[in-house]
């Protein structure tokens, strides 16, 4: 028997051994920091006085936990990068984390956050961009006392995954609400995407100051395409609204030029796009490819396309949850979550992610 088939029945041998003993497989990063808004909030705006909530039924319906402040019915799509990770349970919001927990990753995302400090304000208490990125420096100081040293800590905490999916809200949540916020006649579409950007930067440099190294940058989706903005200011309720998506695109076009000159400027580190952007307009415009039959309209809400009022306490949510592309006025299904965080991960097409793809950003 050659030496080649030896190793190779020898490595099965020890495969089939450690699963019989329950052993398992070691997560492929050793820890996984999410920073965001409600689209990955899984608990951290629970506690806090803010309208955005999601810690009642019907959310979380079809989550093991039931509800746990998840804006959608099951999983989010940082929970589906988790567990394509191979973390074995979901990465802890910072507002549980604690001890030998935040090793593995902390999820300091908030809902109605956004990169500048006045957005989402309407909505009440949040926790912006920058007040996350002062979390996760809390975080650093207990991992440094976990593991003994600032050099040790260092070291582990350049292995890690970090995303960061924020620049909704700044749309949603300031720019397209004037009669709040005065953003839209202080900068047209492009300036204000420059200032997001500029703010946006800022944020990752303090990030990689407290050691992070590995960075996926996911991009705003089609905002002017949730049923919140069809039921306001489409005529048809099924039109995306284009004034809206334009100014996304213009985001995430910086964003995505962005990651070159972070590359080029930062050396030892790796920095990614993902582009939730184009993901989700595949998803919209060939649906029935992922077994959709409803794209434009909320599972759970009130009034036109159910985006008028998102889903209240104890509400009957619809049956055919894995149809809709949306869960409520805003936040995906776990469906639609599904198919996004997998393509996030390992890239389906060229354009899902650019240099590369979360699972290649790993192994780097």
């Amino acid at each position: 028997m050659g030496v080649v088939m030896k190793k190779w029945l020898f490595l099965c041998m020890i495969t089939v051994l450690s699963l019989h003993n329950g052993t398992k497989a070691q997560p492929q990063v050793p820890c996984y920091f999410i920073f965001g808004d409600s689209l990955v909030d899984n608990g951290n705006n629970n506690q806090i006085a803010s309208l955005a909530r999601a810690n009642y039924l019907p959310y979380g319906i079809d989550f093991p936990g039931g509800p746990t402040g998840r804006f959608s019915n099951g999983k989010t799509t940082v929970d589906v990068i988790a567990e394509l990770l191979g973390f074995d349970d979901y990465i802890a919001p910072y507002a549980q984390a604690r001890g030998q927990d935040i090793l593995r990753g902390v999820n300091y995302a908030s809902a109605a956050a956004g990169i500048r400090e006045e957005t989402g304000q309407q909505l009440g208490g949040r926790i912006s961009f920058s007040g996350q990125v002062n979390n996760y420096r809390n975080t650093v100081s207990q991992v440094v006392n976990l593991l003994g040293d600032e050099d040790t800590a260092g070291d582990y905490l350049s292995k890690c995954i970090y995303s960061i999916g924020l620049g909704s809200n700044d749309y949603l949540n300031n720019y397209f609400m004037p009669t709040i916020y005065s953003s839209s006649r202080r900068y047209n579409v492009q300036q204000y995407a420059d200032v997001l950007l500029q703010q946006y930067k800022q944020q990752l440099v303090t990030l990689y100051n407290y050691g992070a190294r590995k960075f996926a940058l996911i991009g705003v989706g089609q905002v002017g395409c949730s049923p919140s903005e069809l039921a306001q200011n489409s005529p048809d309720g099924s039109s995306c609204v284009q004034r809206i998506n334009v100014a996304n695109e213009i985001f995430n076009t910086g964003l995505r030029s962005m990651v070159d000159e972070l590359n080029q400027n930062q050396p030892d580190s790796r920095f990614t796009y993902i582009n939730a952007y184009g993901i989700f307009q595949d998803l919209i415009s060939r649906p029935a490819f992922y077994g959709f039959t409803n794209t434009n309209s909320g599972c759970c809400g009130i009034g036109r396309n159910n985006g008028q009022i998102t889903c209240l306490p104890l509400q009957t949510p619809c049956a055919d949850r894995n149809e809709h592309v949306f869960w409520d006025a805003f936040h995906p299904t776990e469906a639609a979550n599904i198919v996004i965080g997998r393509r996030s991960y390992a890239a389906e097409s060229a354009s899902d992610s650019y240099p590369y793809d979360i699972r290649r950003l790993a192994q780097l």
